[in-house]
């Protein structure tokens, strides 16, 4: 008999105090329990990607020009910003982003004031003219739709636009939701069109008309009077209330003379030019993209939404109006959720039934009940955790494949200590408490060691830097919690139960089961416990009334097939490895070169099948896609409604290749200006010469074993032969955000150098055909094709005009410039100036 002095002090307090261990158990179930339900859930675990992106936009200014007034200026502030690491941009046409990367320990936080600081000291040297601020913010993935919804009808463009409007509003007073953007709508506004020619014989500028409307157009407060003892406040206020009343303003001329503005424009309240475009199957649509806070609940929010559309529809909207969902992000991560939690629980109950033929049916259901005891503590650790660490658990596919992967780990340290306890025990020669005692503290050391030596493969992983590493960081964490979570449950709890429930070896066990009061009494309890699981959750209830349905199989047949396996199989196949570890142990030289030859053999079939191309290595798999993106790529300076004409015709195109009424397909869209590049890009900017159409498919369990992948190599095909359209077909990214496989960057000071080498490495590669290379894509983009004016400064002079003042008329007549804003009941309008359509295309 070993020492008393080898208890494990902890565990023999937990024997000494057993309700306090049984009401701390029932604490763990019930706050670990409604912990996890607390827990957000996604997809994929939220990654913070330390780069700060500063978007200007300018519109009517070439790539050249945004380069010189906007990018230069913002970088120059930029460079001088601590902790950055590079600093990249791009200028477009009417569109400039520069992207800030910092290092690693850098405070996104931080970083982000920083730029905006940056931003403020170079305002003084930005256009005084610009539409908006520079736009300073960060990389969130969460920022990304969960959603879009569509909405279409036969209704004029204003009212459908309200209905997106109201929608917009109610879906963003959630607090799950970020942001809704709009995307096809037409924006109201008061246009003041202005005939060239009239205005030159009545010697009125644009700066006339401008200071006419602004000035008749104001709410003025005059500051307070007293009067009669009471003070009293001065309003001047004047507004606008119809495109008629702007008709009639009287313009006055440098020389005198007056004029109304009716004789010498045109002013009616329309929409502006539109923008963007969004098709749903080829019909028009307004199409609202919702986008969730960081760490908020996904499948939450989009039960919400679906909630609120399925009041509306019924009691507001109107029954003639169609809002459809496509793309629910939530669907995927429910059902990868679900699916997860299922192999989870069907792990579990194939651990428990092999863990009773090995070490009886008691012993086994100690050793299972470390499995979600363990998991209960984890989902208790992960809020605390990570408000210390300062990051956010959520209940993601890394998180549950970490519970995935750890379910036969976690069950190693109870199985150590359970089958210690019942050697010690040896059928009540010991009694069961001293036992318990002694157990735990012969193998505490050995049990540590182990469970540490498991950890420590995963604790490198805890350091991974970048994004990878962010991405990554959930599994070794979520794991280590587990396996040390499996050690308090192994030496506090275990040795209670076992204590309480472990007993000597009766003899008329091997009688036949019968249905007797203790079953009866078993299936009442678990009766009970049923009914309060399904008040909590449906899938609670589901899992006791199977572990009932498992309890009657065990009484009733597995009972007797753990005794044959344990008295007639069992010791077989002890003696035959007996044998074959006595032989090993006798010839170690041979056991050691044969092991190490293994080795050898191992790692150089694997290395040939890669240089054969037999065995690929990627990061993260693809698999079968959900979605199917066809990105659509025009010449700079494309006008949106030609870009418009061409998506269309590509979606006509990929209509026709995945079928109308395909039932594997939940929807097509396609986008134009607004949402056209890649999801999970940082560049998110709105482009009038791209456009994409979108494939979405049904979830997988419902494509009947059919596969998606054959639709990528079809619709490339499809789209082939569209003049000047560059085309690229892909299925969305699976895992972190990650740049292309192979980017060859090339730099220098001459950008017609730069332009030639990269056309000629181009066609190089191309002709190389190198195995592996799907598409060589440049992302250089031509400047759009312009007029340049020249003014005569001596002539400008003697008429009295500055250089200024010309590039500003022009920039009004052809852009147009808001002048004031015209206000209803519901929302402000821009009153804009700016020349005749005919004379501005002309």
């Amino acid at each position: 008999m070993k020492d008393l002095n080898t208890e494990f002090k902890p565990s023999s307090w937990a024997i000494d105090n057993k309700t306090a261990i049984y009401v701390l158990t029932i604490i763990i179930i019930v706050i670990g329990y409604f912990s996890y339900n607390g827990l957000p859930k996604e997809n994929f675990p939220e990654v913070v990607i330390p780069k700060i992106i500063v978007q200007t936009i300018y519109p009517g200014t070439s790539p050249e020009n945004m380069e010189n007034l906007v990018t230069k200026q913002i970088e120059k502030q930029i460079k001088s910003t601590s902790g950055l690491k590079k600093i990249t941009s791009n200028s477009y046409q009417d569109y400039s982003i520069i992207t800030a990367e910092f290092n690693t320990n850098v405070e996104i936080k931080n970083a982000k004031q920083s730029v905006k600081d940056a931003v403020d000291k170079a305002r003084q040297d930005l256009p005084n003219d610009l539409p908006q601020e520079p736009d300073v913010m960060d990389i969130n993935l969460s920022d990304l739709p969960i959603m879009y919804i569509n909405i279409s009808g036969d209704f004029d463009l204003k009212r459908l636009k309200e209905y997106a409007d109201d929608l917009k509003d109610r879906i963003e007073a959630f607090k799950e939701i970020s942001y809704v953007q709009v995307v096809g709508a037409l924006d109201p506004e008061v246009q003041i069109n202005l005939d060239l020619n009239k205005m030159a014989a009545a010697q009125i500028s644009f700066s006339d008309v401008e200071n006419a409307v602004r000035y008749e157009n104001m709410t003025i407060s005059g500051g307070t009077v007293k009067m009669d003892g009471v003070r009293r406040t001065l309003n001047v206020k004047k507004e606008f209330k119809s495109a008629l009343e702007i008709e009639n303003i009287i313009i006055k001329s440098p020389t005198g003379a007056s004029v109304y503005l009716k004789d010498l424009a045109e002013v009616k309240d329309a929409f502006k030019e539109q923008e963007s475009y969004a098709h749903l199957y080829g019909k028009n649509v307004i199409t609202l993209n919702v986008a969730k806070r960081s760490g908020e609940n996904l499948i939450e929010a989009s039960n919400k939404i679906n909630d609120l559309l399925t009041e509306m529809k019924a009691n507001i909207l109107p029954k003639s109006l169609n809002v459809t969902v496509t793309g629910d992000q939530s669907n995927r991560t429910r059902i990868t959720l679900h699916d997860l939690i299922n192999t989870i629980i069907i792990g579990f109950i194939l651990v428990t039934v092999i863990l009773m033929f090995f070490m009886g049916v008691t012993n086994a259901l100690f050793v299972a009940m470390s499995v979600p005891l363990s998991m209960f503590i984890a989902f208790m650790s992960m809020p605390t955790l990570g408000s210390v660490f300062g990051f956010s658990f959520t209940m993601n596919m890394m998180v549950l494949f970490s519970f995935l992967l750890g379910l036969g780990i976690v069950v190693d340290d109870a199985i150590v200590v359970i089958e210690n306890t019942h050697r010690i025990f040896d059928n009540g020669k010991v009694p069961i408490k001293q036992a318990a005692k002694m157990a735990a503290g012969e193998v505490f050391l050995p049990v540590l060691s182990g469970t540490l030596t498991t950890l420590a493969p995963f604790v490198p992983l805890l350091f991974w830097p970048g994004i990878i590493g962010e991405f990554m960081f959930f599994l070794p964490a979520t794991l280590i919690i587990t396996l040390l979570a499996s050690l308090v449950v192994a030496y506090i709890i275990n040795p209670v139960f076992a204590v309480d429930f472990m007993k000597p070896h009766d003899d008329h066990e091997n009688a036949r089961p019968t249905f007797d009061k203790g079953t009866k009494r078993a299936m009442l309890v678990f009766a009970g416990l049923a009914l309060f699981s399904y008040m909590i959750s449906f899938g609670f209830g589901n899992f006791v009334v199977l572990m009932g349905l498992l309890y009657l199989l065990n009484h009733f047949y597995l009972t007797g097939s753990v005794r044959k396996f344990q008295t007639n199989v069992w010791p077989r196949i002890q003696a035959r490895y007996v044998r074959v570890l006595k032989w090993a142990l006798e010839r170690p030289a041979k056991m050691l070169w044969g092991t190490f030859g293994l080795l050898v053999v191992t790692f150089g079939l694997f290395a040939f099948l890669v240089s054969i191309g037999r065995q690929k290595i990627i990061f993260f798999p693809s698999g079968e896609p959900n979605f199917i993106y066809v990105y659509v790529n025009l010449p700079v300076g494309t006008d949106q409604a030609y870009t418009n004409n061409i998506v269309n015709n590509v979606e006509k195109r990929v209509t026709d290749v995945v079928g109308r009424n395909n039932p594997m397909v939940t929807s097509i869209i396609s986008n134009v200006t607004v949402g056209v590049t890649d999801p999970q890009s940082e560049d998110q900017g709105n482009y009038t010469n791209m456009g994409k159409v979108s494939v979405a498919f049904v979830e997988y369990s419902k494509r009947n074993g059919k596969s998606t992948s054959a639709y990528l190599s079809k619709i490339r095909d499809a789209v082939k032969g569209i003049p000047e359209a560059a085309i690229t077909v892909a299925q969305e990214h699976g895992g972190p955000p990650t740049s292309k496989p192979i980017s060859i960057e090339i730099t220098g000071d001459n950008l017609d150098s730069l332009v030639s080498t990269s056309v000629r490495l181009q066609k190089y590669l191309e002709t190389k055909q190198v195995a592996g290379v799907e598409e060589l894509k440049s992302d250089f983009q031509n400047n759009k094709p312009e007029i340049l004016f020249d003014i005569d400064r001596e002539r400008a002079n003697r008429e009295g005009i500055s250089t200024g003042q010309v590039g500003s008329d022009l920039r009004t007549a052809i852009y147009g410039k808001e002048v004031s804003k015209f206000r209803d009941l519901n929302e402000d309008y821009e009153i804009n100036i700016r020349a005749k359509e005919d004379q501005r295309n002309n």
